[in-house]
């Protein structure tokens, strides 16, 4: 089974319980937690490391996570591991966000600019995405830097990619000249 198919499953499982017992935004934050712990590479490796027992990930696991996290999500860590597929939590984790977003109706949007953008620009992109009809109800802005774009933006939101750079204008201008 493909690494996209188990962690759709385990994450869909996932959100379904932590709908039915209520306690979605507990196991969410929880899980942005994971996320975040799982960027120590010493983590994400034994999480991924064959040679490491499921027993020995377990206690590593609850010694990391078992007071900082709801029972909910430490008893899926622990689903998750004795089912031997711990190597694949950051896969479920990222699942879970993305279903959590579809749930939620939150649309993300990462907007690269050739500056940093302030506050006030943020704003008005943001209030013109939700006008549109390509987000959802909610949009969460992520910023990048990219000076290789001369000028303008670029804005990516899902598999959706609208490019207003000047390097792409200038591009374009290119092969119409070599037309």
């Amino acid at each position: 089974m493909s690494v996209t198919r188990i962690s759709t499953r385990y994450a869909k499982s996932l959100i379904d319980l932590s709908i039915e017992r209520g306690e979605l935004e507990v196991v969410h934050n929880d899980i942005e937690y994971f996320i975040e712990a799982t960027k120590n590479r010493d983590l994400y490796l034994m999480l991924k490391s064959p040679i490491i027992n499921a027993t020995k990930k377990q206690q590593a696991l609850n010694a990391v996570f078992g007071s900082k996290m709801s029972k909910t999500t430490l008893a899926f860590l622990d689903i998750c591991t004795r089912k031997g597929r711990e190597k694949f939590l950051p896969e479920i984790a990222a699942a879970f966000n993305d279903q959590y977003n579809l749930y939620n109706k939150i649309s993300t949007a990462t907007i690269i600019t050739a500056t940093p953008l302030d506050a006030a620009a943020k704003e008005q992109i943001k209030a013109k995405l939700l006008g549109s009809d390509i987000t959802m109800d909610k949009v969460d802005i992520l910023t990048e830097v990219d000076p290789t774009i001369i000028g303008g933006f670029v804005i990516k939101i899902g598999d959706k990619l609208y490019d207003a750079s000047i390097a792409h204008q200038l591009e374009e201008m290119k092969k119409d000249l070599i037309n």
